[in-house]
């Protein structure tokens, strides 16, 4: 993500959020339908994954439409706000990767499944990616106030 967007600059940072989140949701998805045989405490986990992402999803796209609405205008309560979303998007994203992380390690239909090896550590991957952003961001914002 570039950081030269001036004021339009909260509303990339939710696009951000918006976009992986919708991702991580996804990926869910893809291990469950991957991994065949997954142990089915996994898949039940996957799944409760996957209606979180997807509630976190919908909340950034809830305060997308709050933030168009605001015409530009970042009152510091909403830009708090933002923050918060932001962190609370960063804390998600770790979670989840430790959920992948136990993944890798516990399950044996996953340490038999060379492909499904390599599509999570690539998943892991894009949230750690996502990681990086939300710490810049936050990181910014924190030198700021």
């Amino acid at each position: 993500m570039q950081f030269y967007y001036g004021t339009q600059m909260p509303l990339r940072v939710l696009d951000e959020c918006e976009f992986w989140k919708q991702q991580e949701e996804e990926h869910t998805v893809v291990i469950r339908e991957l991994v065949k045989g997954l142990e089915s405490t996994y898949v039940n986990q996957l799944k409760e994954w996957e209606k979180v992402l997807l509630q976190t999803y919908q909340q950034v796209v809830q305060f997308i439409e709050t933030v168009i609405r605001s015409n530009g205008v970042f009152s510091q309560a909403l830009y708090r706000d933002l923050m918060q979303l932001v962190a609370v998007c960063l804390q998600q994203s770790k979670q989840f990767i430790d959920f992948l992380n136990g993944l890798l390690e516990k399950s044996e239909p996953i340490k038999n499944n060379p492909t499904a090896i390599v599509v999570i550590k690539h998943i892991i991957r894009e949230s750690e990616y996502f990681i990086g952003i939300a710490q810049t961001i936050l990181y910014i914002q924190n030198a700021k106030y």
